[in-house]
């Protein structure tokens, strides 16, 4: 989208294209979730997300590759997205029993951080043949997923299934809103992100600010993974056993402080290590906030449950990726960045009065 509109302001509409799905599908993705097969709702996103890259290389091949059509193909792998995360979510628990819930999230994030290095490089390599390429290789993996998804058994015990309704509906919002911890947890994530995300303008400090090529970027990109699969291991052999809450609030308070020094680097190695502690703070929270949703929600409304807590994800990633842009291109590059690390330390000091419940969590146990 950059090199064809060399807009900040289109990067951002890139990020509101993947969020507005994941928001308008909320409450319709928890009921499904929670009313059918988790494994195939989870394989079939898969596909549609692999059709989705593969539009985009046929359009790269036939070179009538668009910001519309960009926008429009982003907006169907959205739709799909925002069944697959709460799906996957909610899956999750089922695969292992409850006290080894942090443990398996920890595993699932460091599987995604591996991959989130390993991608942007195959993805630099790959783009030496075409940008075309890139995108099918891409459909290509999102089809073996789907298949990979569907070959796992699942002993599914029978419950009932209560009648769609409005209360129904909106159970998830209300089991979110009666457990302030949780609500604490996934919304200071939200606030973080959507403020301190600066990951959607990484092509102009790579081009401008750092003045480096595809490579330094590609290093760039890969850089916040990297500290998350660093520290993934580590929880993974240190898992957490104390004051969890309190940890949560410190990692979101280092993740805004180097949010502020990647804003204000102009060293390409000092970007990388602000880039490498953001993204270790980043685990933390994801670590915390997850075990606290899955270990604290029963089996029949997880579905709900992790479609808000989805949608909180989503509007901090995707939407955050759209304020970016347009404080980028409101208030310049380096501004809206530091505004927003600024910005997720006063939420931080914000939510340690509003959610004194999340400072008193203590154990992530099941």
């Amino acid at each position: 989208m950059y090199e064809i509109t060399g807009s900040a302001w289109y990067l951002g509409l890139v990020g509101l294209a993947q969020f507005l799905p994941l928001f308008l599908l909320t409450l319709v993705v928890g009921q499904v979730a929670d009313r059918y097969d988790r494994r195939m709702i989870a394989s079939l996103c898969q596909v549609v997300q692999g059709l989705a890259a593969c539009a985009l290389a046929v359009a790269s091949f036939g070179d009538w590759q668009s910001k519309e059509s960009i926008l429009a193909i982003v907006l169907a792998a959205g739709a799909a997205r925002a069944f697959e995360m709460p799906t996957m979510q909610a899956l999750l628990p089922g695969l292992v029993p409850a006290p080894f819930i942090p443990r398996a999230v920890t595993a699932s994030a460091s599987a995604l951080q591996t991959a989130s290095i390993v991608g942007p490089a195959l993805g630099g390599l790959l783009h030496a043949m075409g940008t075309g390429t890139v995108y099918l290789t891409a459909g290509v993996l999102f089809c073996a997923a789907s298949v990979f998804i569907y070959l796992i058994r699942i002993p599914r015990a029978a419950s009932r299934r209560e009648p769609v309704s409005l209360r129904s509906v909106f159970a998830g919002i209300d089991f979110i809103r009666s457990r302030p911890e949780i609500l604490g947890a996934i919304s200071l994530d939200l606030f973080a992100v959507l403020l301190g995300g600066a990951t959607a303008l990484l092509p102009i400090y790579a081009r401008d600010i750092l003045l480096t090529g595809p490579w330094g970027l590609g290093l760039l990109r890969s850089a916040p993974a990297v500290g998350a699969l660093a520290m993934s291991a580590i929880l993974t052999c240190l898992p957490l056993q104390r004051r969890a809450g309190k940890i949560m609030l410190g990692a979101v308070a280092v993740f805004s402080m180097a949010t502020i020094v990647f804003a204000l680097s102009t060293s390409f190695s000092l970007s990388l290590c602000a880039l490498v502690i953001l993204g270790a703070a980043d685990m933390i929270s994801v670590v915390i906030r997850q075990s606290l949703v899955q270990i604290r929600t029963p089996d029949e409304m997880r579905g709900r449950v992790s479609a808000v807590n989805a949608m909180f994800i989503g509007t901090s990633n995707q939407l955050g990726e759209f304020e970016s842009g347009a404080t980028a291109a409101w208030f310049g590059v380096v501004p809206a960045v530091l505004i927003g690390g600024i910005g997720t330390i006063l939420v931080v000091l914000v939510w340690m009065k509003l959610f004194p419940q999340l400072a008193q969590v203590d154990s992530l146990e099941g």
